[in-house]
C-alpha cells in the first residue's frame, strides 16, 4: 500500500497540521489547524515518449539517481502550466535532444506504490541529430534486438517498449493501460 509523503506544514501560513478526516470527505487530508487549509496529496505525473526514426527507438542512460548508468526513454516530471503533451516534449528535448512530432498517447501505467502515473506518447524524430542534457549520460538509437533489456531503468520503460514492438508487428498502435505493483 502507497504511504503518502505526510505534510507537516501549512503551504498557506506555515503552521502545523493534523491529518483527519473533513466533513463531506472519505479520507484523512492534512488540515491546518490555524487557517483551515485542506491540503490534498495527489499523484506525481511522470510523461515521456517513445522517440522512433525508422526501425528504431531513442533511448537515453540516466545519469541521475535514481537508476543512474541504466537506460531510459525520455521522460520526467510534468510541470506546472504544462499539458502532457507539452510536458512531453520538453522532457524530450531536455534529456536528449531530439526533435520530434508527438504521434497520440501510447500508454498510461499507474504506478500506485510511489503514488506516480506515467504517459507516455509516441513520438517521430524529424532528423538523428541528438544533444543529451545534462541528465543523460547518452543518447543512442536501438533497433528491437539492440535493446539492453536488463539496463532498463524502470518497468514502465520496459513494459511501453514491449508494447511498442508489439503493436508494430500487428501494424497498428493501441492505447495501453495498466496498473504496475
Amino acid at each position: 500500500m502507497f504511504e503518502p509523503r505526510r505534510i507537516k506544514h501549512c503551504r498557506v501560513c506555515g503552521s502545523t497540521v493534523r491529518y483527519r478526516t473533513p466533513p463531506d470527505d472519505n479520507r484523512e487530508r492534512a488540515i491546518c489547524e490555524a487557517c483551515g487549509e485542506i491540503h490534498y496529496e495527489n499523484p506525481i505525473n511522470v510523461v515521456g515518449t517513445v522517440p522512433v526514426w525508422g526501425d528504431q527507438v531513442l533511448l537515453c542512460r540516466r545519469n541521475i539517481e535514481p537508476r543512474r548508468g541504466l537506460w531510459t526513454l525520455p521522460a520526467g516530471f510534468l510541470e506546472l502550466g504544462e499539458s502532457t503533451s507539452e510536458g512531453a516534449l520538453r522532457e524530450t528535448d531536455e534529456e536528449a535532444g531530439a526533435h520530434i512530432e508527438l504521434q497520440g498517447l501510447f500508454t498510461v501505467l499507474n504506478v500506485v506504490r510511489a503514488g506516480q502515473l506515467h504517459l507516455f506518447y509516441r513520438a517521430r524524430m524529424l532528423d538523428t541529430h541528438l544533444n543529451p542534457g545534462p541528465e543523460t549520460i547518452e543518447a543512442q538509437l536501438f533497433r528491437e534486438e539492440e535493446i539492453p533489456w536488463d539496463e532498463i531503468a524502470f518497468r514502465t520503460v520496459r513494459d511501453t517498449l514491449r508494447h511498442f514492438f508489439a503493436d508494430r508487428r500487428l501494424g497498428a498502435f493501441g492505447v495501453h493501460t495498466a496498473d504496475i505493483s
